[in-house]
């Protein structure tokens, strides 16, 4: 049975539970519409083909349920006329859901604002049931829509009519979930927290929102950004702004966003639109961009609002990175010898006196911050030249033992060579891919140089200790 009707040939929908059947414009509207269906009733027409279905939670869901008529112990009724479709409205809610709305409630009444579950608001001719509405700040009203994994493999249908009709009504869709695959669907605005168990979500401890919440990154596309040019250009010099998964706790959520800290937005890519949560300075800054992407939009001030560690403990452990993977212990790693010397980062005492760094293009240049000065290009060339000589000789060995061995001294080499890149790259505010193809191609170069003139190598102290000289680096036996 359910207490809202809908009639399709009048279109409109009809509450049982009041007398006028929430149409007082129309004068005995249940007399004439109980004589219709029951006059079908005596003509032994299918209930499918009269004209009544149920305008509720069946139809919410995206199903048709015929319905017909009855009047039973002076009280209006309207039944359906299959089983199943009158199990949906009393199938239980989770003890997940209900920790959900407790906890929504509980974390909105501690920010000052009011709220209540199961909530039923009309809209036009038609019904709205919100799980949990929240009255926050300026009129600000968010219903949230808790749908967990109980829901089905297929997913929860009409989410997009559900949200665009509480929008029209003046509430903000909110739709949590525990399922990944609910959360990358873009009908509404999701967002994500682990399976957790009822006693785990209804507790004072930290529940993590671990999707759905974003912090926009806005950068400029020149030779030094990080992101590609979402234009498929190679640099466009524009600026852009790229979303970045950003984890905020439930209850900040709950607050922030019946506050109106917290927004929901539409970003807009080449292939498709996209619905997250950002900071309403984010908001800003990313109109700002739509109205003008040929410069930067102004940072918001962020005096004040830096962040503060809970007191609470999580609700969940977090996961530990793997443990890293060690060499065997049947040939331990030795020490690589004879590669070149990568300078520790200098103390900040004694940054006033470092050595300027030497440029690419083979002039000095002082850095912006003279404690990220630790290599300089000729060292970035020696590592990569030892490395590449360690590859060599690898490559020379047919014994077992001696290439797990030789493999050992290669690792460290090129460890030490990345690493000397990554600083560099970062104290000269280069992009590190290019200089790592540069420092390679020099390399190479200078090996050439070397073996066409018969000369010592440059920078020839890195490569004299290693076993076997440079001839091994030349292909040539020690």
């Amino acid at each position: 049975m359910a207490n809202i009707v809908w009639h399709r040939k009048l279109r409109i929908y009809l509450d049982l539970t009041r007398a006028d059947l929430g149409h007082e414009e129309y004068e005995d509207l249940w007399g004439t519409v109980y004589a219709m269906d029951r006059m079908y009733a005596a003509r032994d027409v299918p209930v499918r083909e009269r004209d009544l279905q149920c305008g509720g939670v069946c139809q919410e869901a995206g199903v048709e349920a015929p319905m017909f008529l009855r009047v039973r112990n002076g009280k209006r009724e309207a039944v359906h006329e299959r089983a199943e479709d009158e199990e949906r409205h009393t199938a239980p809610v989770s003890d997940e859901h209900k920790a959900y709305q407790e906890r929504i409630l509980k974390a909105a009444q501690e920010g000052g604002y009011r709220g209540d579950s199961e909530v039923r608001t009309r809209v036009g001719r038609s019904w709205i049931q919100t799980d949990t509405l929240i009255e926050g700040a300026d009129g600000r009203r968010i219903g949230w829509e808790i749908q967990l994994s109980s829901a089905g493999t297929d997913g929860p249908r009409s989410v997009r009519a559900r949200a665009s009709k509480a929008e029209k009504n003046g509430i903000t869709p909110a739709w949590h979930t525990d399922r990944a695959d609910y959360a990358h669907r873009h009908d509404s605005h999701w967002t994500r927290s682990d399976n957790l168990p009822a006693y785990v979500i209804a507790k004072t401890g930290d529940l993590r929102v671990v999707s759905g919440f974003r912090a926009l990154d806005f950068w400029r596309c020149d030779i030094h950004a990080v992101h590609p040019c979402p234009k498929g250009v190679r640099r466009c010099g524009k600026a852009h702004a790229t979303p970045t998964p950003r984890s905020i706790l439930f209850d900040d959520l709950v607050r922030s966003t019946a506050a109106g800290l917290i927004v929901p937005i539409q970003f807009r890519t080449a292939t498709k639109q996209q619905r997250f949560w950002v900071t309403g300075a984010d908001r800003d800054r990313l109109e700002g961009l739509y109205a003008d992407d040929t410069q930067l939009p102004p940072a918001p001030d962020m005096a004040g609002s830096a962040n503060r560690a809970s007191y609470n403990r999580p609700t969940c452990k977090p996961t530990r990175d793997p443990a890293p993977s060690s060499l065997p212990t049947s040939a331990p790693a030795p020490a690589a010898t004879g590669l070149p010397h990568i300078p520790a980062q200098p103390d900040p005492s004694a940054s006033e006196s470092a050595t300027p760094l030497v440029s690419p293009a083979g002039t000095v240049v002082q850095g912006d911050d003279h404690r990220e000065e630790t290599v300089s290009f000729e060292v970035l060339i020696a590592a990569q030249q030892a490395a590449d000589c360690a590859r060599q000789r690898l490559e020379q060995l047919s014994s077992n033992e001696e290439r797990q061995h030789q493999r050992a001294v290669w690792l460290e080499a090129a460890s030490q060579a990345q690493a000397a890149v990554t600083r560099y790259a970062k104290a000269k505010r280069l992009n590190r891919f290019e200089l790592e193809q540069r420092v390679r191609q020099t390399a190479r170069e200078a090996v050439g140089r070397t073996d066409s003139k018969s000369s010592s190598p440059p920078l020839g102290s890195v490569f004299k200790d290693h076993p076997g000289g440079r001839s091994w680096c030349r292909g040539t036996s020690s």
